[in-house]
Parts: C-alpha cells; structure tokens; sequence
C-alpha cells in the first residue's frame, strides 16, 4: 500500500513537473543562432553574436508576453555540422527560429529542415543570390553579391577602368560577384582579361596576384568572405600591384570595417560597393557603432553585424505582430514586408522573393580622426537582388 501511494505521489510529482515544464516551454521564444565562432570565419560569428546581444540589450528580452532565450551553436563553418546543430535546435531545443548561417553552403545544408519543420530561418549572413529559393521559409537581411557587384560594375568603366581581371573565392557568392560584375562591366563597354578563383578553405592568394600582375589591367576586381580582406589586402600591397598602376576595386568585403584600421595607409584610395559602412552618417548608425563598441571593448561593427541587428528586429517585430501566438507559418507572414530604417540606411524584406531589398552605396577608403573608413561618395536606392530580376 505504502509502495502504490509513493508511486502515485511520484507519479503526480513527474506530471505537474512536467505541466510547468510544458508553461514555462510556452512562455519562451528561443532563437538558435548558429555561427561560425571558431575557424576561417570567426570574424562572422563575433560580430553577428554581438549585435544580436546588443539588439537584445536595447530591447529587452520580453516580447509579446515571450522570454527571448539565444541559443548560440558554433559550426566552424562546416555544413555538416551546421544540419546537425540545425537538427538539434529543432528537436530538442524547439526553436522557434533558426538564424545566423555564416557562409552559403551552411544555409544550403540547413534549408530543407527548415522546411521540413516549418520553422522560419533568418540569414543574416550568407549572400548568394539563391538561397531565399532552398526554402519558403528563409528571410534574408545581410545582402547579396549580385546587389553589391552589379554596382562595381556600372562605377569602374565610368571612371577610366576598361579591362579587369576578376578575382573571387570559389563558391557561391564569389561565382556570383564573378558574374554579374562580368556582365554588368561587359554591358558597359568593359572587359574582363581573365577570371580567377581561389579555394574557400586555406585559400593561397600569391600565385594568382603574380598572374593578375603579368596580365597589367587596370584593376583587379576581388570577393573574398568576412575576414579574408587583409590577406588580400596584404598580399597585394607587397606585390607591388599599387605602384605598378593596378587598382584594387571589389564589393565590401575586402575592405572589412573589422580589418580596415590593420590594413594600414595600402588601402587607401580602394574603392568598393557595399550596403553598409561603420561611417553612414545617419544618425541611426552613428548610435549604433557607438552602443556596439561600448559594449564590445571598442570594435567597430562591420556589414556582418547590421546583419544580425536587423534579423534581430525582424524576428522581434514579427514576434509583435503576431502577438507571441501561431508558430512559424504567422511568424513567417510577419516577417514578410517588413518596412524599416535600418543603421544601414532604408531597407525592407521583399514579400514575394523574402529577400532584402537596400540601398548600395560607393565608397572610398579614406582617414578620418586618424582612422580608415569606408566613406560613401555615391548611392543606388532600393536595389533588389539582380538575380532575381530575370
């Protein structure tokens, strides 16, 4: 008798654990931010980690009556470990949102599981132009190569640049910026001498800088992801391209505003297309780099970082909207169209491609306050992603 009471008793104990288990589950809104922290791109992941943090911090961590919870994986940039991690999320986690997704491969890899749970899956980094299509379910708010180079591609030929050689790492964003820059360039009445691509992983740029040289064009045209400008960067300075009359030009990357200051007096005078620079003027952004280097030792938010800010919005906004009821599909509808002023300048998630839609900018590597930024000199207003323009 004692032994069937004490099995009840821990029977009910299990059961209204698991009752509160089941409320306080209810009652939380997890975000599964999966980054690279670690490896070839963990430039991505610091930054992308910070300015989600530093959202929170500005905004609380209660929305529509929800506890917001980050829950941040490393993938080290390998896709095989982003899926699992993805898995893991949706599985034992129960996200209500992926984000995050460094480079492209990792969004692939991470895709069909987003659609397979139905759970919404926020890009804030990784930039080729197809990746809205692996999934209804992905938002994007980082950009795209195709946005960024097809600018490059209008600017160099009107400013005395005829013949290029193209330089991009070799996968999905770099193949991008190689084509639509080409196309654009060869539309305006350019050339391109030869195009080159580097491995993504353990990438050695000197051979082909030393082929760039031989072939004398004007410029040198160059994609590589977050973090690798100042290898590039680097190499091409001590090659003596500069003072041998080739321009480096490219889209922002290469002059990252997380590297630009170790760059050194090489990069000034590079002039690059990009969608966000530490030196906008408006004075959203001016309180944004000054909140993200109070709370991060003094590092200068990069185009990474208003990735993550803004996804953050984007999944708090939808959140409101959708008044913390309905799972991914109303989160997803409430992300869709989504119309605001961004550090970046004016940006909105497009409702039928998800896609972001944004001020380009150009800009020249410039000293101000004894510092080198990216300075705009010239804007194209609310470009779509061209890929998805055909």
């Amino acid at each position: 008798m004692k032994k069937r009471l004490f099995l009840s008793a821990t029977m009910l104990a299990v059961a209204a654990l698991s009752s509160v288990s089941a409320i306080a589950q209810t009652n939380t809104f997890k975000i599964g931010l999966i980054l690279p922290m670690t490896g070839q791109q963990a430039t991505t992941g610091r930054q992308i980690e910070a300015a989600a943090r530093l959202y929170m911090a500005q905004n609380g961590d209660n929305v529509a009556g929800k506890k917001i919870e980050l829950i941040v994986k490393d993938d080290t940039s390998v896709p095989d470990v982003t899926r699992r991690l993805a898995q893991e999320l949706i599985v034992n986690d129960k996200v209500n949102v992926l984000a995050g997704f460094g480079i492209t491969p990792s969004a692939f890899a991470t895709a069909p599981l987003a659609t397979q749970s139905k759970t919404p899956m926020v890009v804030m980094a990784a930039a080729t132009s197809s990746i809205t299509q692996a999934s209804p379910y992905i938002v994007r708010t980082s950009f795209t190569l195709a946005q960024a180079a097809v600018a490059m591609g209008d600017w160099a030929p009107k400013n005395g640049i005829k013949k290029v050689v193209t330089l991009v790492s070799d996968y999905g964003p770099g193949i991008d910026a190689e084509k639509y820059f080409k196309e654009r360039l060869t539309f305006n009445g350019g050339q391109v001498a030869e195009s080159l691509r580097v491995p993504l992983r353990n990438p050695d740029f000197a051979p082909f800088l030393q082929k760039v040289r031989d072939l004398k064009p004007d410029a040198l045209f160059v994609f590589v992801p977050s973090g690798a400008g100042a290898a590039v960067m680097k190499q091409f300075l001590e090659r003596g391209m500069d003072k041998a009359g080739i321009k480096l030009i490219g889209t922002g990357d290469v002059t990252d505003d997380d590297q630009l200051n170790d760059m050194g007096d090489g990069a000034l005078g590079v002039v690059t297309s990009h969608h966000y620079s530490a030196a906008h003027p408006s004075a959203l952004n001016k309180k944004f780099v000054e909140a993200f280097g109070k709370a991060n030792k003094g590092l200068r938010p990069n185009f990474m970082a208003v990735g993550g800010y803004d996804g953050m919005r984007v999944i708090y906004e939808a959140l409101k909207i959708t008044k913390g009821k309905g799972g991914g599909e109303a989160l997803l509808a409430a992300m869709k169209g989504q119309i605001f002023e961004s550090p970046r300048g004016p940006m909105f998630i497009d409702a039928q491609t998800r896609d972001v839609v944004q001020n380009i900018y150009l800009r020249k590597v410039e000293r101000k306050g004894g510092q080198l930024y990216n300075v705009e000199f010239d804007v194209i207003k609310d470009v779509k992603d061209p890929g998805k323009e055909k």
